[in-house]
Order: structure tokens, then sequence, then C-alpha cells
């Protein structure tokens, strides 16, 4: 029989300000140790060095993550021009420098290149998996690896500071999979200057700012009493770029079953893929066809927080 996993039946996002040096792994657990959860995860990893928001699940909420994966998400970088390193950014060994410093209207020019559908490739010391294996395991043993390159859109990538003739500040808004260390290194090669990121932060990702994140010191101060609770957001939340239906009386018992259930629908078209509600709360995500719900993620009711 296998073993009942302990924890509270709580369920939510909690956005945490993540800061410098723990791995996005290391804050989910001491975030569901806090509170108690018997489930957690995030939507999307920061680098060790990485701050900012991370947007992190606890029990039925870890269902919705695949929707703020998916979402846009905006960073704030640095970047150090005149040095390439080995793991694109400042913890690395610089392995190229240069001398040029481009000018401020060179580097807003080379910017247009990066916005769009473009393809990049990822750092050698990234999680991707190369026969298997992480990169940064092989990277780790000396080896230099071929990555093929990923698609990746690029909403907007903007400067917004030169602080001196090293540095330039930038801000980019893209899609599921970016390395914004990827987008150093390539920069510095395409003004041909080298460069690496010096210092990142996630401002947002999909409905989760900063302005609504907490530190991990504050949660590390509350955990395991009752007001820690105060930081949990509704589930719903994960839902916000899909849109809504709603269940009817009957229609909400058949979709917890994972049946297809009666919804009430308004511009919503058949086949599109949307989440239903009663009385507010989540009951499932799935497919509209002609009236009904077919769901893939049923949220279970006594699981959810407040319900």
């Amino acid at each position: 029989m296998a073993r009942k996993r302990k924890g509270r039946d709580i369920s939510g996002w909690v956005v945490i300000d993540k800061p410098a040096g723990p791995t996005s792994t290391a804050v989910v657990n001491k975030v569901r140790w806090a509170f108690d959860a018997k489930k957690a995860g995030h939507a999307g990893t920061l680098d060790p060095d990485a701050t900012g928001v991370l947007a992190i699940a606890l029990g039925e909420a870890t269902k919705t993550v695949p929707f703020i994966t998916d979402a846009l998400k905006a960073y704030v970088f640095t970047v150090r021009l005149g040095a390439a390193t080995n793991t694109d950014d400042l913890e690395g060994e610089i392995i190229a420098t240069s001398d040029l410093r481009p000018d401020d209207a060179a580097i807003k020019e080379a910017l247009h290149a990066f916005v769009g559908d473009i393809e990049q490739v990822p750092p050698q010391f990234s999680a991707v998996k190369i026969d298997g294996e992480r990169a940064y395991k092989r990277a780790r043993d000396g080896e230099t690896m071929e990555i093929a390159a990923r698609p990746l859109y690029v909403d907007s990538l903007i400067m917004l500071d030169r602080p001196d003739a090293d540095h330039v500040t930038l801000e980019m808004v893209c899609g599921k999979g970016g390395y914004v260390r990827s987008i150093a290194r390539d920069l510095g090669e395409v003004l041909g200057c080298k460069g690496h990121v010096r210092e990142l932060r996630r401002t947002w990702s999909g409905p989760f700012e900063l302005a609504n994140a907490v530190t991990l010191a504050q949660v590390e101060e509350m955990a395991k009493t009752p007001e820690l609770d105060a930081f949990l957001g509704p589930l719903e939340l994960g839902l916000q770029d899909l849109p809504q239906v709603t269940a009817s009386a009957e229609g909400a018992i058949k979709l917890r079953n994972g049946n297809p259930g009666m919804v009430f629908a308004k511009d919503v078209e058949y086949g599109d893929e949307c989440w239903a509600s009663q009385e507010g709360r989540a009951v499932a995500v799935g497919t509209y066809k002609a009236g009904e719900l077919h769901p893939s993620r049923v949220f279970n009711a006594s699981e959810i927080n407040g319900s």
C-alpha cells in the first residue's frame, strides 16, 4: 500500500521574491515546509543567483502550473560588456575578452534582432538534457557540447540604462523557455564586444508581480503559524489566461467525477481550452464542446483551501 503523503490539504499560490543564493527547488521545499503542504511546485526556474518573482503552487494549484509556465514573463538584467564566461553569467570563468565598447545607439539597434520569434541556444551550464543527462553536469566535467537551438518568443527587449561603458541594463518580456544568459551572450557576439549577465531579476510572471510577493525570510519567520496563510492566493490565479465558463450544479458533479458536464459559456468557441467554475471556485479545466466541458484536469474540492 502506498504511503499517504503527510501535510495539510491546502491549495493556492504563493509569490516569493526569491533571494540570490538558493535554487528554485530549495525555495519550493522551504515554502512547502513552512505551510506544511502536501504538494508544491513552481512555475518557472530562476538560476540560484537570480532574484525576483518565483510563483509557487501548493496542493491542487499545482495542476495549474503549466498555464503559468507558458505565460509571458519579464526580466530586468544587467549585461557586463567586454567579457564572455563559460556559464554566461558572473559566476563563470572568463573565456574571452574585448576592448570594444559599443555606444548606446549600436546597442539599441542590435536589440531588434532579438525580438519576435527567434532561435536561441541554451547555455552550456543549463538544465537542458543532452543524451539523457543535464548539460550542466557534463559542463562541470569540462565537456563542451553541441546544444541545439530552441525557439523562443520575445515580446520586447529594451534598453533601460547605461550605468557606464562596461554595463547596460535591459528589460525583456518573453515566453516559455527563455534564457536571459543566452541573450547576454549572443548580444555580446553581435556587438563584437562579448558579454555576460551580471545581475538578473524577474519582475513578473503571468499574473504574479513583485508588488504581491513575500520574502523567503518572512515565510521562514512565520512558518507553521495561522498568519502565514494570509500570503496564499487562490489557485484560480493560475487560470487567468484561460477563458472561464460556469458549470451547472449537475455539470459540476459530472466534471468532478472526470466526465463531460454542462456549462454556460460566453465568447467561447467549440474546441477552446477553458476552465469551469461553480460559485467562483475552479472545478475543472478542459475542452469546450457544444455546451459541455470535456475535462483534462479536475480539481478536488475537498483539498481547495477555503471551499
